[in-house]
C-alpha cells in the first residue's frame, strides 16, 4: 500500500542539470531516512545518495559527490543533479529505510524496503 513515485527524469545534454523528486503516499516517511539509487543497463543497482530524517546528514557515492545534492522537505525528497555525464545515464529510484530508521543513511539497497518505480535519466554526449 505504501507508494513512492519518482519524477523529473528526462533527456539532457552532458553538463546539464536535472532535479528528481520523490513523493511518498505515507506521512510516516517524512521522518524516515531515504536514499536514491540508480541502475544502468547491464549493471547492478548502485547507491547514489542518502539523507536522514531531518536532512541534516547526507551521504554520497564518490561518483556523484560534488555534483549531486540530496534534500528533502515535509513531503518530498529531491536529487538535484548538475554537471551530468553520460555515465550518469540510468533509471533512478528513491527508497525508504525498511525499518523506518531516522538517522541511519545506509548505502546497501537491502536496507531499503520501499521503492519507487524509477525515472529514466539519459545524458547525451
Amino acid at each position: 500500500q505504501v507508494q513512492l513515485v519518482e519524477s523529473g527524469g528526462g533527456l539532457v545534454q552532458a553538463g546539464g542539470s536535472l532535479r528528481l523528486s520523490c513523493a511518498a503516499s505515507e506521512r510516516t516517511f517524512s521522518n524516515v531516512a531515504m536514499g536514491w539509487f540508480r541502475q544502468a543497463p547491464g549493471k547492478e543497482r548502485e547507491f547514489v545518495a542518502a539523507i536522514n530524517w531531518s536532512g541534516s546528514t547526507t551521504y554520497y557515492a564518490d561518483s556523484v559527490k560534488g555534483r549531486f545534492t540530496i534534500s528533502r522537505d515535509n513531503t518530498m525528497v529531491y536529487l538535484q543533479m548538475s554537471s551530468l555525464k553520460p555515465e550518469d545515464t540510468a533509471v533512478y529510484y528513491c527508497a525508504a529505510d525498511a525499518a523506518f530508521r531516522r538517522d541511519v543513511v545506509a548505502i546497501a539497497s537491502k536496507a531499503y524496503g520501499y521503492w519507487g518505480q524509477g525515472t529514466q535519466v539519459t545524458v547525451s554526449s
